[in-house]
Parts: structure tokens; C-alpha cells; sequence
């Protein structure tokens, strides 16, 4: 160290807490996990709803599943790398709601929300229930205790995700690694087998009831867009990405679009060459299982991942709604609750009412797939033609380089996704999309009266404008006692550091105990002027409004002390007496005073 050189100070260095640093948030591998299991899960009955649709015209039309999957590859494609760049343009998340509240206006904004809630509440009851169903495939004993399995699923999920987004990650990646490799198993090994393994499930008739034309094959497209539910989340769900985050999430975005794209393609190339229609007792995917590993334990362990990870696709839905509306609470379209976050980064009021709402709809439908499938796409077929459709406007807006490019890019996958959601709402409408589209409008409108509700208050609180300088006035503490004690000598020395000027009340049923009460209050002289009520009706509440009321009548400030009882362990909180607590309540309802409780802290119960 050189002379005039001064040493340098080291700081302490503080330590994070949860949340504040990067291990609390997604690897790009840790976002697949999260934020992807919706989509790669669909296959379990994405191909299965294009068999269904065709089958309608005959086996023969049942060729026709390789070519249409193969145009949903090419939307998939498509809609990875717009959604590619709707994370560059939002990189605070929002997806399809960012972009057409920046790109088309408020309206079409509240019509991308009311879209994805309801598609996110409907990932996790539909993951769940094709989850129980998949299970029941191999294990036909639990058939009749399908909602139970759906609702103590939902119960770990929503447990684990309250933890952190980061923990539910973790969580998931062996499941997500099992899974992979199954699927990828089943599509190796069938492919390189001359004939089927074994055959799984009973026969069924097939009734010929439409011809194979231009409508069925557009039905059959938009049913085989279900496998496409997901790919947004990751585009919702950028903020809970360690940083860059927006190079991450595009990362994961991309290593999604090929694991799904592949998935896809090998188990229709099986679909096709084995002639696979729907039998009954099982679903198309444990067919083609069955047809590669035969019915052994490799038939029941694929079964099983399946049954995992579409069970655990519902996280999905729980690392993307809460965001949203986080989002939509900090533009005044949901209570401000939901934008509150914990110390890891978790919006638990999102996860909780998320896990309500799933829990409801799967008790409504009694968890059967069928009932959910024709609600499923609509919402987010909504949010993918938003989304790029708002990215059209942005491109023409910005101008830059290759924008024409881009814009045709976008403008084609807006008239795909466009088509499918119209195909399916005309399709599936008596069979239960009317429910949708009735509960979007109904959340639009909700959002928008809570948006006015804030406004209101806005301008009644002149939030904004400078208000005027507030003026010091000396206030009245009243201070409610029931007894001579240390619990109320602890709240009169609190109300006495409050103000000069404090009033104790009392009330009593009849007057003798008032007088009584009194003596023995002038006996211990506290320093504080004691009123005593009377009440006949033995009610403590109406007399203490009343009187604060009448206290303030002359306009002064009145503040109102409730002392209160706080046991030292949790588990006696119940036995303490709850008046406080009604009044506090009743006077915060009734009165403009401020209402203050202090609690007495008991050391040994």
C-alpha cells in the first residue's frame, strides 16, 4: 500500500432474501418443467381428437391424421416463434393481454384476459381429469374414484406451487424426463416394429355419420389444436425467468416447439401405419404403448408417466395466471390482492383462487374429460389470434427491419388460429362451448366495473394532484375497558403516549354496577376520566357506537383503543374473548374514528 493511500472499506455483504436472487426463479430447462407440461402433455389427446372427429366418415378417413397434423405442426411453427417475439417486445409477461392492451386498445385487452383465465382455469381441470382417465386405462379399479384423484392432485400441485415457482420446477423435472423418454420410447420402438406388440381395449362398431369433406376436415383440424394449449404460458410467465429472462424464455419457448412438434408427427406416423381407431376401455395413446412395449411393465410404467405429468400439466396454468393477474390488478381490473407477491416469488392470492376455481368446475362436470374438451381451445385460440394479430399492428407501426416479413408471418397464423376458433365454438356449441361464450363477456364486464370502481375512488381521493397540506389537530382516544387490570393499565399508558386527551368507557347492564365499577376506578385514580354506560340489553357494541359517535359530532378526530388478550401460543386464540374483534369490525363499519387494537402479550399460555 502506497503512501496517501487510504485502505479500502469492505461493506458487509447482505444476504438475499427469497425471491431478491436468481436460484428462487427458472433455468430454461426449469421453465420447460413449469411452464410446459400443458403443451407436451396434449399429445396424450391432441391426435386422439382428430381420430374422434374423422372417424365420423369411416376407418378410411382416418389416413387423413398424418397430413392434418402435419398443418398443425406448421401453425405450431408458426406460433413459437411469434411468440418468440411477443417475449422480446413484453418482457414483463402478459402474452396475448400485453399485447393488445399496447396494440389494440383496451377492449380487445380485456377480451385477451377474460380468455386466458378462463383457458388456464380449464388446462388444470382438463389435465387433471384426462390424468384420472389415463390412470383408469390401466388400472380400471379406480374408474369410479376419478374426482377424488382429481381434487387430491390438485391439492399437492396447488401445496407445492404456494412453496415457490422455483421448488414446483424441480419438482416436476423427473417426471418431465420420464415422460419424454416414454413418448420418444413408444414412437422408437413402434416405428422399428414390423407389427403390434399387442392389441389393448374391446372393439368397437363404427357408425358412419358424415361424409369426408372440406367441414369435417375443419372440425378435425380445430379438435387437433388441443394439443397446441400451453405454448403461450411461457410468453405469460417471462418475470419468474432467471436473468436475461427474455433469452431464457425464448430458449424454453423453442426447445418446447420441437419436443411437440416432434411428439407429434411419430405418434401420427404410428396412427397411420398401424390403422389405430378408437376402442373402448382405453385411450389412443395407451394403444400405441401397448402396440410398442406389449402389455408388461414397460405398458404400465408409460401409463403411469402419462397419468404424471398430465396430472402435473395443471402447473402450467400455475405459473401463468398468477401473473396475469398480477398484471390486471396493477391496471385496476382485479382487486389489488392479487398483484401482492411473498417473499419467494410466489402470487399466492393467483394460486389459491386458481385451485378454487379448478376445484369447482371438476366437481360441476364430476372430472369427465368429454364434458371439458368442447370448452377447452376456445380461449386460447382467442388469445393466440390477439396475439398476433396485435404483432401485425406492431410490426406496421415500428417499421423495422424485415417487418413486412414478420408481419406476414404473424398475419397467417392470426387466420389459422381465427378459423380453428370459430370451427370449434360453430362445432362444439350445443355441446358446451355456449359456456364459454357466455363466461368471457361476464369476466370482461367484471373487469371493467372493478376498473371504474378504482377510477371512482381515484378521483374521490384526488390521487394524482398535489392535496393540501394536512392540518395538526389533537385528538380523542377512547379507550373501552371491562376491568380494573394490567391489561388495562397497559392500553391506558399506550392511549396516554397517543394523545393528552383520553377518556375511558365502560358499560355495564344496570346502574349499580356502574356505580360500583366507578368507586373502584376513583380508588385506583389512573389520571383518566372514566364514562360508564348502561345497557339493559347486556349489548357492549350499539352504546360504544353510539358514544363514539356523539364524540364526534363536533368534527374532531377520535381514535378509539381496543386492548386485547394475544396468548403465546396460537392454539389458545380461540378460547380468548372475540368482542374486541366485533367491535373493532362494527366501528370501522359505522364511524369515521380510527380504530387501533393493542395487544397484551401473555407469556406462560
Amino acid at each position: 500500500m502506497g503512501l496517501g493511500t487510504a485502505p479500502k472499506k469492505v461493506l458487509p455483504r447482505v444476504p438475499l432474501r427469497h425471491g431478491e436472487g436468481n436460484k428462487d426463479h427458472l433455468t430454461s430447462f426449469g421453465g420447460l418443467a413449469a411452464l410446459s407440461l400443458d403443451a407436451l402433455s396434449s399429445v396424450a389427446y391432441g391426435p386422439e381428437a382428430i381420430i374422434l372427429v374423422l372417424v365420423a366418415a369411416g376407418t378410411s378417413a382416418l389416413r387423413l391424421t398424418l397430413p392434418i397434423t402435419l398443418a398443425i405442426v406448421g401453425l405450431l411453427a408458426v406460433l413459437v416463434v411469434s411468440y418468440c417475439q411477443v417475449i422480446a417486445v413484453h418482457p414483463d409477461g402478459g402474452g396475448a393481454y400485453a399485447v393488445g392492451k399496447k396494440d389494440l386498445g383496451a377492449t380487445v385487452s380485456l377480451l385477451a384476459a377474460a380468455s386466458l383465465v378462463v383457458d388456464y382455469v380449464l388446462t388444470v381441470a382438463v389435465s387433471l381429469a384426462a390424468g384420472a382417465a389415463s390412470l383408469a386405462s390401466a388400472f380400471p379399479s379406480l374408474t369410479h374414484h376419478m374426482l377424488a384423484l382429481c381434487l387430491i392432485g390438485l391439492v399437492l400441485i396447488t401445496a407445492v406451487n404456494l412453496w415457490g415457482i422455483a421448488e414446483s420446477a424441480r419438482a416436476l423435472m423427473l417426471p418431465l424426463v420420464v415422460f419424454l423418454a416414454a413418448l420418444f420410447g413408444v414412437i422408437g420402438v413402434g416405428l422399428a416394429r414390423s407389427h403390434p406388440a399387442a392389441v389393448v381395449g374391446s372393439a368397437q362398431p363404427i357408425h358412419v355419420s358424415e361424409s369426408l369433406g372440406l367441414i369435417l376436415i375443419l372440425k378435425a383440424f380445430a379438435a387437433g389444436c388441443s394439443a397446441l394449449t400451453g405454448i403461450e404460458a411461457i410468453a405469460n410467465g417471462v418475470p419468474t425467468f432467471r436473468e436475461p429472462r427474455a433469452r431464457r424464455a425464448q430458449r424454453t419457448e423453442l426447445m418446447l416447439g420441437a419436443l411437440l412438434g416432434a411428439m407429434l408427427i411419430g405418434l401420427s406416423l404410428l396412427i397411420r401405419r398401424e390403422h389405430v381407431a378408437p376402442r373402448g376401455g382405453v385411450t389412443v395413446l395407451a394403444q400405441l404403448t401397448a402396440g410398442s412395449f406389449g402389455t408388461g411393465w414397460a405398458y404400465y410404467a408409460t401409463n403411469i408417466a402419462v397419468t404424471l405429468v398430465l396430472a402435473l400439466a395443471a402447473n402450467t396454468s400455475f405459473g401463468g395466471l398468477p401473473v396475469l393477474m398480477s398484471l390486471l390488478s396493477k391496471d385496476d381490473r382485479l382487486p389489488h390482492l392479487f398483484g401482492l407477491r411473498a417473499e419467494r416469488p410466489v402470487h399466492r392470492y393467483g394460486v389459491i383462487a386458481l385451485a378454487i376455481l379448478a376445484a369447482v368446475l371438476l366437481i360441476a362436470v364430476d372430472a369427465v374429460t368429454a364434458r371439458l374438451i368442447p370448452l377447452y381451445a376456445i380461449g386460447v385460440f382467442i388469445g393466440f389470434t390477439i396475439s398476433q394479430t396485435g404483432l401485425v399492428r406492431h410490426w406496421y407501426t415500428e417499421r423495422t427491419s424485415r417487418w413486412l416479413l414478420r408481419a406476414a408471418l404473424n398475419g397467417t397464423g392470426a387466420v389459422l388460429t381465427a378459423v380453428a376458433a370459430l370451427v370449434f365454438v360453430a362445432s362444439k356449441f350445443t355441446s358446451g362451448a355456449w359456456v364459454v361464450v357466455l363466461t368471457v363477456p361476464a369476466l370482461m364486464l367484471l373487469f371493467t366495473r372493478i376498473e371504474s370502481y378504482y377510477r371512482a375512488v381515484g378521483r374521490e381521493l384526488d390521487l394524482g394532484p398535489t392535496p393540501d397540506r394536512p392540518l395538526a389537530a389533537e385528538s380523542l382516544v377512547i379507550v373501552p375497558v371491562g376491568g380494573i387490570s394490567r391489561l388495562t393499565e397497559h392500553a391506558l399508558h399506550a392511549a396516554l403516549s397517543l394523545s393528552s386527551h383520553v377518556i375511558a368507557v365502560s358499560v355495564h347492564p344496570e346502574a349499580e354496577q356502574s356505580a360500583a365499577f366507578r368507586a373502584a376506578w376513583d380508588d385506583w385514580h389512573p389520571g383518566v376520566p372514566l364514562d360508564t354506560l348502561e345497557s339493559p340489553h347486556r349489548s357492549l357494541v350499539h352504546p360504544m357506537v353510539d358514544y363514539v359517535r356523539r364524540a364526534g359530532s363536533d368534527g374532531r378526530q377520535i381514535a378509539v383503543l381496543i386492548p386485547e388478550v394475544q396468548p403465546h401460543h396460537w392454539r389458545y386464540r380461540i378460547l380468548q374473548n372475540q368482542r374486541g374483534l366485533l367491535l373493532a369490525t362494527v366501528l370501522r363499519a359505522s364511524t369515521d374514528a380510527v380504530i387501533c387494537t393493542i395487544p397484551y402479550r401473555l407469556t406462560t399460555r
